[in-house]
């Protein structure tokens, strides 16, 4: 059976690592009624429409 004839160093380990753990940023786009900013395929936070549909309904707290 293979074995390795000596360990891999540290750095090699976590550079190894720091490749696979790198978080990416979301995608974003922007809203077609309030040009806000909004992930792919999700309603807008700031109005609440989807597909030129508004699907959840906004209250103005203030």
């Amino acid at each position: 059976m293979a074995v390795p004839k000596k360990r891999k160093s540290q750095a090699k380990t976590r550079s190894r690592r720091a490749n696979h753990d790198k978080v990416k940023a979301p995608n974003l786009q922007r809203c077609p009624q309030c040009y806000a900013p909004k992930r792919p395929h999700r309603a807008c936070m700031d109005c609440g429409y989807y597909r030129d549909e508004q699907v959840i309904e906004k209250w103005d707290i203030y």
